[in-house]
């Protein structure tokens, strides 16, 4: 899918604590620089304490990128957020960590630990999505075949979103654009024809990776 990539699912928030400095690791979901930008204003405002507030954002539009480390030593807070963005290769992002000063040095490779664990730990806290073009599916089945059916769906990268009880079973299923005629010809291979399959329409959205 050309058109697929990763996003931050929403808000998390992570804490990492070293020799009494700690560390609160924001992960905001943003589409433009200014957005990124007033979430940042935002923890600054929040945490007007705290000495440093380190932020890395990436804007999948322009292949915008920025990092500052505020005051920390040079490389050792931004660019480490920066890169563990890209690692995960995820965009429309931006990651705050903001510091209150334990009263012990962490010396280089300190920093770079505290700031890297800070935005991994906001980034498992807010999940990350995959856009991508979907399609809706109803699926019609016996009672007899719901569990036919619902074994063959994962095989094809299928989330079940509704389940309607009548005369006869009906999901409402989502999976990844193209794979339609896969799913149809399993489907119909496995129960003797005896599903129905509807395409509805395809919509471009996120599902949840983790």
């Amino acid at each position: 899918m050309n058109d697929s990539y990763l996003v931050p699912a929403g808000y998390g928030e992570g804490l990492y604590e070293d020799r009494r400095s700690k560390f609160i690791g924001e992960i905001f979901p943003v589409e433009t620089p200014e957005e990124a930008i007033a979430r940042i204003a935002e923890v600054k405002a929040k945490y007007r304490d705290a000495r440093h507030h380190c932020y890395a954002y990436i804007i999948r539009e322009g292949n915008y990128m920025r990092y500052s480390d505020d005051g920390e030593p040079q490389g050792t807070a931004g660019m480490p957020m920066l890169d563990v963005l890209r690692r995960e290769n995820i965009t429309n992002v931006c990651c705050v960590v903001t510091r209150y000063f334990g009263g012990v040095l962490l010396g280089t490779g300190g920093l770079v630990r505290a700031y890297t664990k800070s935005a991994q730990l906001g980034l498992e806290a807010a999940g990350i999505n995959q856009m991508s073009s979907y399609s809706v599916l109803l699926i019609t089945c016996p009672y007899s075949l719901l569990g036919v059916v619902q074994n063959i769906l994962p095989e094809h990268d299928c989330m079940t979103d509704d389940i309607e009880y009548a005369a006869d079973v009906t999901l409402t299923v989502t999976l990844p654009e193209g794979g339609e005629e896969a799913l149809a010809a399993a489907l119909r291979d496995a129960t003797s024809a005896a599903v129905d399959v509807e395409v509805m329409e395809s919509r471009f959205m996120g599902r949840r990776l983790r």
